[in-house]
């Protein structure tokens, strides 16, 4: 059973930071790429990063470059982790962790796989 478990969500001052995890069960990590999403109150769900584990590339959102970085454990951990710096209200959000094959396919909000979400609150 694949599963996607997202934590590290949390309510966070403007400027701050906060880090995220999905730890991914259920398939072959190296296979896939990993991505995050969030959605916001009102707003449809938009892509914020992407890696693909199989060549290293990367698919950024232009709101968060900079700011946000993701990464993936080297161990056997199977856990990719979203770094977001200088957080404003804005980045409040519904965070996703998404899996697929494909990464064009994940980035296009049409991944095979998804987590359960995890709420980020950024105060002004």
């Amino acid at each position: 059973e694949v599963r996607l478990v997202e934590s590290g969500g949390g309510l966070v001052q403007a400027g701050g930071s906060l880090r995220l995890s999905c730890a991914a069960s259920g398939f072959t990590f190296d296979d896939y790429a990993i991505g995050w999403f969030r959605q916001a109150p009102g707003k449809e769900r938009e892509g914020v990063l992407c890696i693909s584990r199989s060549d290293g590339s990367t698919y950024y959102a232009d709101s968060v470059k900079g700011r946000f970085t993701i990464s993936s454990s080297d161990n056997a951990r199977n856990t990719v982790y979203l770094q977001m710096n200088s957080l404003t209200p804005e980045d409040t959000a519904v965070y996703y962790c998404a899996a697929d094959k494909a990464a064009g396919k994940m980035w296009a909000g049409r991944s095979d796989y998804w987590g359960q979400g995890t709420q980020v609150t950024v105060s002004s």
